[in-house]
């Protein structure tokens, strides 16, 4: 006789084969095609586009200010987290209501908005961003630190809610008891918080940072309304895509440029989730 368990829900075979056939079209095709239209180039002239100095200062815009955000929304989205669930405040299921706005709002109207804010339109440019303030930062090419900012800003924005929508779960489920036991022994708040609260959160904390970065990287439609759009110090990576893709200096090679800067994006992208989730294991670990 079989001792392995019965299914609760019979068609195993049949769910995986519409799992596996949605996942094909959806992802694993989409990806294969980016992978097949960058095999068009030699790999000199893969190289040479990757390396291009506007490629390169829009790598660093995008991952820099998309890294920056996903930690800022790592401190504050804690915190805003934190507030939501220990605290009852006037006006707490309002406020915890639009922590989703990012997600609802278009992101033109976001784009919009911040840029009216902070000082930049396209069709209302102030002459003061005429004269670009660069910086560098490790050690590559020179960013316009106003555009910098507000790209931040922005991307703070659109990637608040997952960090906040991971945590709240976790503190939500987490039981009083456990820190009264432990203030009874005489530990203190940060003793708590340090050794049995952070270790608890730190798992959906991880998976908030990394899908606000992700959010962030591939951001578009809001950074356009926000930029001054530079080549070489403030352009983001898909602004300088959708430039390639309708560059008319070499038009047989285009498609497979763009697609080319996609990949390095992509390949960059997924390194940072794979360490993000690899501290999330080994986090597992050490508590195991």
């Amino acid at each position: 006789m079989s001792s392995r368990p019965a299914n609760i829900l019979p068609g195993f075979g049949l769910s995986f084969g519409y799992a596996s056939l949605y996942m094909s079209l959806l992802v694993l095709i989409p990806l294969a095609g980016l992978g097949l239209k960058t095999s068009n180039l030699s790999w000199d002239q893969f190289r040479n586009t990757i390396t291009n100095p506007h490629v390169m200062a829009a790598y660093k815009l995008s991952f820099s200010a998309a890294l920056a955000a996903a930690l800022l929304n790592g401190v504050f989205g804690t915190v805003i987290a934190w507030t939501l669930v220990r605290y009852r405040f006037p006006g707490r299921k309002f406020f915890d209501a639009i922590i989703d706005l990012p997600f609802a709002m278009p992101t033109a109207v976001a784009g919009l908005t911040f840029g009216d804010l902070y000082g930049y339109v396209p069709l209302l440019a102030r002459t003061a961003d005429a004269q670009p303030w660069t910086f560098e930062i490790y050690g590559l090419y020179g960013l316009d630190v106003r555009d910098w900012c507000r790209v931040t800003v922005m991307l703070t924005f659109v990637g608040l809610p997952y960090v906040i929508r991971s945590i709240q779960p976790i503190l939500q489920d987490w039981d009083m008891e456990t820190e009264q036991a432990a203030m009874s022994l005489g530990a203190g708040p940060a003793t708590i918080m340090r050794r049995l609260i952070a270790p608890e959160i730190w798992p959906a904390w991880i998976s908030g940072v990394a899908l606000a970065f992700a959010r962030g990287v591939g951001e578009y439609g809001s950074i356009i309304f926000i930029a001054s759009n530079i080549p070489g110090l403030s352009q983001i990576a898909p602004q300088l895509i959708l430039d390639r893709i309708y560059d008319p200096i070499d038009p047989e090679k285009k498609i497979a440029a763009a697609t080319a800067i996609a990949v390095v994006m992509l390949i960059v992208s997924l390194i940072v989730l794979l360490l993000l989730n690899g501290l999330d294991y080994l986090s597992r670990r050490h508590r195991a």
